[in-house]
């Protein structure tokens, strides 16, 4: 990047809802964020969905809200596309002072998945799709965008619709030339089911890398969204007849010689495939609150909706929560379908990539892949509700594998005070809450 263009930065670092928080500083300071970084609370990436601390949080008063140090990511500074004075952001994440990382950090989080692999010799590349939609928010209640060509509401489903694609050209071209920009991988777009719902798949890159791309990408989203005139959402589910929001998330592991450790030579995969897919199960119903991390998140889950709802898996199979897709044998991955678009990309990186790691190193064996309709089978499911999932999170020992006692502990009062104020607000005006939070 040429800085001399930029007059200001962001430096900004991920909380445990993906929110970015951080500081806009002048481009005189740059060059100390490399060796002396910038103070900011511990508290700070512990905050609820409205950005209020944690009541009774130990990162709060009892420790005099201490100030921990932004250091830059690897990931290095990328441009704001979306605002109207030249800016960049520094994507960075947190340290104490006496640099060993902050556990409360979703980012040190999946760092931590990622080293345990990386023992073994083994680095994981990860692609992620992503679907949004585009809305008209000045209204009451959240309505489809106008068509730019028509002037009209869209209107019926368009889903691989060559049609939407070209009357939203304006935007998707500007997205994509965020995206390049930004260095985000961006691959096909895709018009999805919902009304005004799109997807864009970034491409496989090492897994930190595209936890990094899935949160600039949701920021960029909705930032490009307004210099058109609408709003874009990740919510789970905006609208409660429409199709819900995913992340899909593909992953597969190389040894040190590059070599995929999921390829066998055919379709089926190598028994390590296997063990990881079914530690992979073994963490559905735990890792819920990651997956659907919200109080609209459970809207999602409903059979026939293109969700999964139970835990199984499946050779090219997208009624499955796991799928293994066809193709090249060298190619072969796991593909995770179970994420809501909501979520924190570090939080379900780690957790996914922790649940398939469990199931390597304990030889877990899956049970028989499904064939057909996933949806007509009794298979073990989710969590059923917010409240359930966090009580399974806090205590399962699976998750207690994945992440640390404070991260866990941090995610779960940050729930436990968002679920208490979230039912203060009727339920018609939660789209308020989360339009443009997750």
């Amino acid at each position: 990047m040429h800085f001399d263009q930029y007059r200001t930065f962001r430096v900004a670092a991920a909380d445990l809802n993906g929110q970015m928080r951080g500081k806009r500083v002048p481009l005189a300071t740059f060059d100390k964020l490399g060796t002396e970084g910038t103070r900011m609370p511990l508290s700070v990436l512990n905050v609820d969905v409205w950005g209020a601390d944690i009541e009774d949080s130990p990162l709060v008063f009892a420790s005099g809200d201490e100030d921990g140090v932004l250091k830059p990511t690897e990931h290095g500074p990328v441009p704001m596309p979306w605002l109207d004075s030249p800016s960049a952001l520094v994507p960075m994440w947190m340290f104490h002072d006496d640099g060993s990382p902050f556990a409360g950090d979703p980012r040190h989080a999946l760092r931590r998945v990622l080293d345990r692999y990386k023992e073994r010799g083994w680095t994981v590349q990860a692609a992620v799709e992503m679907e949004f939609y585009l809305v008209d928010d000045t209204g009451h209640q959240l309505a489809a965008p106008q068509n730019p060509i028509s002037g009209r509401p869209v209107f019926g489903n368009a889903i691989l619709s060559i049609r939407q694609l070209d009357a939203f050209d304006n935007f998707l071209t500007d997205l994509y030339d965020a995206c390049d920009a930004m260095e985000i991988p961006a691959d096909s777009a895709s018009s999805e089911a919902g009304l005004g719902q799109f997807e864009i798949n970034l491409d496989h890159r090492d897994a930190m890398a595209a936890a990094d791309d899935a949160w600039l990408f949701k920021a960029m989203v909705r930032g490009m969204a307004r210099r058109h005139d609408m709003a874009a959402t990740f919510m789970a589910k905006p609208f409660a007849n429409d199709a819900g929001n995913g992340m899909h998330v593909h992953f597969s592991v190389l040894d040190e010689d590059g070599n995929n450790i999921f390829d066998n030579g055919g379709p089926e995969g190598t028994p390590l495939l296997k063990n990881a897919v079914a530690g992979c199960l073994a963490g559905l119903a735990p890792g819920t609150l990651i997956w659907a991390p919200h109080g609209t998140s459970y809207d999602r889950f409903t059979p026939g909706s293109h969700a999964p709802t139970g835990g199984c898996w499946a050779y090219e199979n997208r009624t499955a929560a796991i799928r293994i897709p066809s193709g090249p044998a060298k190619a072969r991955r796991i593909e995770h379908r179970v994420a809501c678009g909501d979520i924190n990309p570090y939080l379900v990186l780690a957790a996914i990539l922790g649940s398939a790691l469990a199931g390597i190193e304990d030889g877990m064996d899956p049970p028989a892949p499904i064939t057909g309709n996933a949806y007509d089978l009794k298979l073990p499911g989710l969590m059923p509700d917010w409240e359930s999932a966090l009580e399974r999170f806090e205590t399962d020992p699976l998750m207690a594998r994945i992440f640390t006692p404070e991260l866990i502990r941090n995610f779960a009062m940050t729930k436990r005070q968002e679920i208490r104020r979230l039912a203060e607000i009727p339920p018609e005006e939660h789209w308020l809450v989360y339009l443009e939070t997750v």
